[in-house]
């Protein structure tokens, strides 16, 4: 939104410069839809009919209306042909001023004398009647621009062209007038995207940290970092050829995934490192590569569908959801699955390269003989009391269902953007006059903040299908300072506070919210608030009492900021019912005395002016003093067809009524709608409680109905929608592991973590007060995969070591299983330990970001982090526990650990080079 200003010249200059000229500049800017004007005044030609003359004169109004239009007029007589050259023929016949009018013929009086236009008229040049206008800090009236961007098209870029084109065209407006920016989302975007910029940057560092502190040899770490900025890049590379934009929620699909990205080329290398302890000197480099890359490729492979298919919800999200989440699946999926490519193609090649040299065996590393000591008592202390340790796991799983019940709901987590939107809403039926006054002061208020950098103020409709907003309608949108000029420890709720308290008027509903957020939910479903309630029925009166009843019994609930019933009823009307058999004594119709009524009283636009590229229309209407009271109307005359002037009083009678300013429908019902905003509560919970209570307390007639909408409506939608596709998907997941692992005990020792997994996650939401929301399922749902991920990766190394076992036939005692379930438990804690670590890591700095766009990645991260934590716990716990009690079933029972219950204990098996 941009706005014109000038302290010379007039409201209706100004409109016509940005009508004519600016308008026309910026719709040919690529990326552009529209551009609606508002404020200022259109330029009309006003004829003003005095009935008197006219009625001395012999001649009916409708007259005038048809000698205007045939006097504006230009006409083409083809060609002709002179001193052998062709001439194109033109009657040009415009109206170009207010002496064209004058002089426009309307008939012949007595003696042939013509009778003119401004014989029977007085013509001036005034404004148009105004459903629409702005205010620009307060200090009045302005004239302004809003660009609607193109479906699709990049916002950023747009905005940039469009300012570019705006610098352009200044050059052809006079030097007192000056363009400002009112609005727009540039500021927006750049924060997001910087702050999701800075995050990756500390994601980045911290894995690497991780896997430098792991793997102890760099040129082995650089392999598996390497994957993170090439993983990256490749997948820019398919957002650039999708045509998706660096936004807020693409960039933070990658940043959720950076933890991921080197899970693969994490298990690759350190699968390496063993196999490299174990045949060096026995084996060629090549071969050691080539036999650990592909005793963990399978597995790879299917850890990565699982984490795909995982976000398959996502993908089917529709409306509001599913344009902000889908850019998160994309990028999410693009990243991890370039990273397991990565893995499985370009890994081992570097692998090959740089994974050589001086390698730490593990027990040599300090980091894995830390890890060995703190796991293997744990570990030996779970398969003692395994069937202990499981029960102790699901009565955890049980206990988790404490919280949960504390937890509210709400469709998307408060987006911060920096700036904000008043929405004052009054009674219907106020005039321009009076809404213009009421800006004005809520603008000066406003602008008394220090916080407040600009505040651009819009009454009514702008110029566009768009914008059917009534008079009754105030936007006033607020744009702040950054927060570091901000009075020292106010944050954004205690100014909404005191704006709040600061904006106190009679018959003024205030709502506070965000300018982007209000247009998405406006579109969306017509409310502007957190919650609406739609009540419909046939009837307008009814509904009327019914919106005011609701209204009375939900404003006093805990957390209602505000509630407001629109009033169906509140518009106000002059009808001319018109009596047909008296206009039939006369000769007169129902449209003869209508044309009257439209023009005479209304004001009926009749012709155009054309001035250039310049439109202008012209106006046919009496004097103010002839239509302003009821006894002036009931003179209007109507022309009979035998020349008589009838009083319309005689033709019609006239009434002041009460009747709908406006009326909405939906499903072809009429509705009344209940604006209602919170508070320091969540849409779930208060719209629960206000549910019992308005059932309990509102009788409703037959065939009238409650709707409850706006932030709810969506959020049920989703549900509802989630609660079908996330058990489909799991249904999935099962078949892809079951075909994997070709064992329904082991898929369901794999799936096993996601329960254990949502432990944390619905623990640390409840400790940070978070509430139930798109972004939080969104989290839980990529933190199923992750769970899923890091099972099958400790039942790999369960079975491999198994296996060998097995295969060196030593496998038939308690005694044995111990041994290779400490073996694949104990001895291969340091990949798990990675990958675990690589992803915790990774979203801490999300958790801890502070700027724009933060709000939703920190619900989408933290259900990951506790999740993540939760899960690996039980994997260490509980799988191996799970697995030696299925292991075990036809082994023989003894002691498990011989050498500490007075035997010695046997050995693992040697390397095989030995």
């Amino acid at each position: 939104m941009y706005v014109l200003n000038s302290d010379q010249r007039s409201l209706a200059d100004l409109r016509s410069y940005q009508d004519w000229y600016l308008k026309y500049g910026l719709s040919s800017v690529e990326g552009v839809a529209e551009v609606a004007s508002i404020g200022g005044f259109v330029r009309q030609y006003q004829v003003e009919v005095d009935p008197v003359r006219l009625r001395a004169y012999g001649l009916p109004l409708q007259a005038i209306g048809r000698a205007i239009r045939r006097s504006n007029l230009e006409v083409g007589g083809r060609l002709v042909e002179m001193s052998e050259r062709e001439f194109m023929v033109r009657g040009r016949g415009y109206i170009q001023e207010v002496r064209d009018l004058e002089v426009v013929v309307l008939g012949s009086g007595p003696g042939g004398v013509p009778i003119l236009l401004k014989d029977v008229a007085n013509i001036t040049i005034g404004p148009e009647i105004r459903r629409g206008l702005a205010d620009w800090n307060g200090e009045g009236e302005t004239v302004g621009g809003i660009v609607i961007v193109r479906s699709g098209a990049d916002t950023l870029s747009t905005i940039a062209r469009v300012k570019e084109r705006l610098q352009e065209l200044k050059a052809g407006l006079p030097d007192d007038v000056e363009i400002s920016v009112a609005y727009d989302r540039t500021g927006l975007i750049e924060r997001s995207v910087k702050t999701l910029a800075h995050t990756l940057l500390e994601e980045s560092i911290v894995v690497a940290i991780v896997c430098l502190v792991f793997l102890f040899h760099f040129r082995s770490a650089f392999v598996a970092i390497v994957s993170i900025p090439v993983s990256i890049l490749l997948a820019f590379v398919i957002m650039k050829l999708q045509g998706l934009g660096a936004n807020i929620m693409s960039l933070g699909g990658i940043a959720i995934s950076v933890g991921v990205l080197v899970d693969a080329a994490v298990i690759m290398v350190e699968n390496a490192h063993k196999h490299y302890e174990e045949w060096r000197g026995k084996r060629s480099h090549l071969e050691i590569i080539m036999r650990s890359a592909q005793e963990v490729g399978p597995t790879l492979f299917f850890t990565l569908l699982v984490i795909t298919v995982s976000f398959l919800p996502i993908f089917t999200l529709e409306g509001q959801a599913g344009r902000l989440f889908k850019p998160l699946a994309f990028t999410k999926t693009y990243a991890i699955g370039l990273s397991s490519i990565l893995a499985v193609t370009v890994i081992p090649v570097l692998m090959y390269w740089f994974v050589r040299g001086k390698i730490f065996s593990e027990k040599r590393h300090p980091v894995s003989r830390f890890l060995r000591f703190l796991y293997t008592p744990v570990l030996n202390l779970a398969l003692r009391r395994r069937w202990a340790v499981i029960v102790a796991m699901l009565i955890i799983l049980a206990l988790t269902f404490v919280p949960l019940q504390s937890i509210g709901s709400e469709f998307m987590p408060p987006l911060w953007e920096g700036d904000l939107l008043y929405m004052p809403t009054t009674f219907p039926g106020i005039s321009i006059t009076k809404a213009k006054e009421l800006a004005q002061q809520t603008a000066k208020i406003i602008r008394t903040f220090p916080e407040v950098k600009t505040v651009f103020s819009k009454v009514g409709r702008a110029e566009t299908a768009t914008d059917p907003a009534p008079i009754s309608m105030l936007e006033t949108t607020i744009v702040l300072k950054d927060p570091e000029e901000w009075r020292p420890g106010l944050t954004k709720d205690d100014l909404i506070a005191e704006l709040d308290a600061a904006i106190q008027f009679p018959g003024v509903t205030n709502a506070w919210t965000m300018p982007i957020k209000t247009r998405i939910d406006m579109l969306s479903t017509g409310i502007k608030t957190p919650v609406g309630i739609k009540v419909a029925g046939p009837d307008l009166t009814v509904l009327e009492k019914i919106a005011k009843e609701i209204e009375a019994v939900v404003k006093p609930l805990p957390g209602t900021l505000s509630a407001y019933a629109e009033r169906v009823m509140g518009g106000s009307y002059l009808d001319f019912d018109i009596d047909r058999e008296a206009a039939a004594r006369f000769g007169i119709t129902v449209g003869d005395i209508q044309d009257v009524i439209q023009t005479a009283v209304g004001g009926m636009n009749v012709s155009w002016t054309i001035e250039g590229l310049e439109r202008y229309p012209i106006n046919v209407r009496y004097p103010r003093e002839l239509r302003d009271n009821l006894v002036a109307l009931r003179e209007i005359l109507v022309a009979s067809p035998t020349g008589a002037q009838v009083p319309l009083g005689q033709l019609a009678d006239i009434q002041l009524r009460q009747g709908p300013p406006s009326i909405k429908t939906e499903n072809a019902r009429p509705n009344a709608w209940i604006y209602v905003d919170l508070r320091g509560i969540d849409v779930g919970s208060w719209v629960k409680r206000a549910q019992e209570e308005v059932t309990e307390r509102i009788e409703l007639p037959q065939g009238y109905t409650i709707f409850w909408s706006g932030q709810y409506e969506y959020m049920q939608r989703t549900k509802a929608r989630l609660m079908l596709i996330v058990p489909l998907t799991l249904a999935v997941i099962f078949l892809i592991l079951y075909f994997h692992l070709k064992s329904i005990v082991k898929t369901a020792i794999v799936l096993s973590a996601i329960p254990f997994s949502l432990v944390g996650s619905v623990w640390i939401i409840s400790i940070l007060g978070y509430n139930w929301s798109i972004a939080v399922w969104v989290g839980m749902i990529a933190l199923a995969g992750l769970a899923a991920e890091t099972g099958i990766v400790m039942l790999l190394y369960l079975d491999i070591a198994y296996e060998d076992w097995t295969r060196k036939g030593r496998m038939q005692t308690y005694a044995h299983l111990a041994e290779a379930v400490d073996h694949g438990a104990v001895k291969r804690i340091r990949p798990k330990m990675m990958t675990v670590m690589a992803t915790f890591f990774s979203l801490v700095p999300i958790l801890w970001s502070t700027g724009t766009g933060a709000d939703v990645m920190r619900r989408i991260a933290a259900p990951m982090v506790g999740g993540v934590f939760t899960s690996f716990v039980a994997e260490l716990l509980v799988f191996p526990a799970i697995y030696f009690i299925w292991r075990g079933i036809q082994l023989k029972k003894g002691p498990l650990f011989p050498a500490a219950e007075g035997g010695e204990r046997e050995g693992e098996p040697e390397p095989i080079e030995a």
